[in-house]
């Protein structure tokens, strides 16, 4: 991380004397002549001047005031010009994908233009006109590098795999570029995970998180242990500054306070990495649920004899534990409207069919009915003891009969009371589908559920705090919906439906959870 802190100050102070060569001074007047500001313009979104004066970096409306010196950009034929840049999983096929789809809802043509193996770019177009409308340029490499793009000024958005670390926060507020942990600087594009791959002749089928904890620290080395062969494990991952593989250390190897091995195959992208795995009859590999190619998955499994697979439904839910949400950082300042509209389509649910379409999970809730949550009720069933918990899954069986779950659901960052990525997203999306009337005349239940560590009764309480802080949350984010179109209410039921086993600290937290269930 010094490494990148000292190559975003080198960036920062490059393009600072790059600027002092080409950037121009101009003189922004109000319509009346009353105002005056002049200053070096930094910026302009087809709507807005961004300006830096004596008084600081200020945005202005361009509508309200006349321009004059040789910097002032044309109000008519005005280019919007976007780099985005960052994690190649997310830019290789997912934001192409978007970005065409976008355009073709809109009346705009697209013309994609390769500059090298990592740089390409799209012109946007008026199909009518022919009017070039906007520029988005790709630099598509890592996570690493996204995040360095922008601190250098020379990204608009980055593309990661990851959340953003305390040292990149950090730096970035060093730059100018605010809060990237605020909620309006970040949003989850799409939904992936971190699914443990074998080739298809080995046979063994299930891996406890503890198990790849002591791979990928090197301390479990032959199948044998794992019910396999007498053979040594090889180890495949993707290169260091992939943010699926630091997202790897971050859920797997930091809880159990362990490091990676040395020694590790690390290939460059998931392609590379899924082949690699199922030509090697002895090798183990972490790879992106979008790309597993030929190779076995490994069902995740708990000394309790509970399983979780990675699959569309349980990467929505965060019911698997190794879920990776796709991020879209922004900088705070003003992006061109025609970047802002295409920012807001992603969001939209023609955008989560291109990003089904495209390999990966989607956020669009699903309503699941009970029938098909019998694994689900099993558990509940298997942890149930005494009078008391069968007293708990009878009204939780009771209330819950004749609804349906939503793939919605939220949990918690480790150790804290904070919601998670994913979850703070599943926040804006609820309450965007409360604000256009989805479940009007319907009732939504927020359920909270906890982990079965400590007593019943205080497990109990916790669960219906939670509940009721997540709906907070939502209605709060809702604020332009009628809620009295519809009914909400709130239940806990404890440690009734364990989705893992409580003897780990990541079983714990998929345990801890807030579902919503709607009748």
């Amino acid at each position: 991380m010094l490494v990148l802190r000292a190559a975003a100050f080198a960036a920062l102070f490059l393009m600072t004397a790059a600027q002092s060569l080409w950037a121009e001074d101009v003189t922004l007047r109000s319509r009346d002549g009353a105002i005056e500001l002049s200053g070096t313009l930094l910026g302009f979104d087809g709507q807005f001047y961004r300006i830096q004066t004596r008084y600081g970096e200020l945005t202005v409306d361009s509508t309200g005031v006349s321009c004059d010196g040789v910097g002032c950009p044309s109000l008519i034929d005005f280019v919007a010009e976007v780099t985005i840049s960052g994690s190649a999983t997310v830019g290789q096929v997912l934001m192409p994908a978007l970005l065409e789809s976008f355009a073709l809802r809109n009346g705009y043509s697209t013309r994609r233009k390769a500059i090298d193996d990592s740089h390409f770019e799209y012109e946007l177009r008026d199909l009518s006109s022919k009017k070039l409308l906007g520029r988005f340029y790709f630099h598509v490499t890592n996570t690493d590098e996204g995040f360095a793009d922008l601190l250098a000024d020379e990204a608009d958005i980055v593309m990661a795999l990851r959340e953003i670390r305390s040292s990149e926060v950090q730096l970035a507020r060093e730059a100018g570029l605010g809060d990237l942990t605020r909620r309006n600087r970040s949003r989850v594009l799409a939904l992936d995970a971190m699914v443990p791959i074998v080739a298809a002749n080995n046979p063994v089928d299930t891996v406890s998180i503890v198990d790849l904890a002591r791979i990928l620290s090197g301390q479990l080395v032959n199948w044998r242990e794992l019910g396999g062969p007498d053979a040594p494990v090889t180890v495949h991952l993707r290169d260091t500054s992939s943010g699926l593989s630091q997202g790897l250390e971050d859920k797997i190897l930091q809880p159990a306070n362990l490091a990676i091995a040395q020694g590790i195959t690390r290939h460059k992208t998931n392609l590379d990495l899924a082949r690699a795995v199922g030509r090697d009859p002895f090798g183990i590999g972490i790879a992106s649920y979008s790309e597993i190619g030929t190779a076995k998955p490994l069902v995740i499994s708990g000394s309790c004899a509970f399983t979780l697979t990675a699959a569309r439904r349980s990467i929505k839910t965060e019911d698997y534990p190794l879920t990776a949400p796709m991020f879209l950082y922004l900088p705070a300042r003003r992006l061109p409207k025609l970047a802002r509209d295409f920012l807001s389509f992603t969001r939209s649910s023609p955008a989560q069919i291109v990003i089904r379409r495209a390999g990966f999970v989607d956020q669009a809730p699903e309503a699941v009915p009970v029938d098909l949550q019998g694994a689900r009720f099993a558990n509940a069933i298997q942890v149930a003891e005494n009078v008391e918990g069968l007293k708990t899954l009878k009204e939780m069986t009771t209330t819950l009969r004749g609804m349906r779950r939503l793939t919605t659901s939220f949990r918690f960052e480790t150790g804290s009371s904070r919601l998670d990525a994913q979850s703070r997203s599943n926040v804006q999306q609820l309450a965007r589908a409360l604000e256009a009337g989805t479940y009007d005349g319907r009732k939504l239940v927020f359920v909270g559920f906890s982990d079965g560590e400590g007593p019943a009764a205080i497990n109990l309480d916790i669960a219906g705090k939670r509940a009721r802080a997540v709906r907070e949350a939502v209605e709060i984010a809702a604020e332009t919906a009628d809620l009295g179109q519809l009914t909400i209410e709130t239940k806990a039921f404890g440690e009734a439906m364990p989705m893992a086993c409580d003897d780990t600290s990541w079983g714990r937290q998929v345990n801890r959870r807030v579902e919503v269930w709607l009748q």
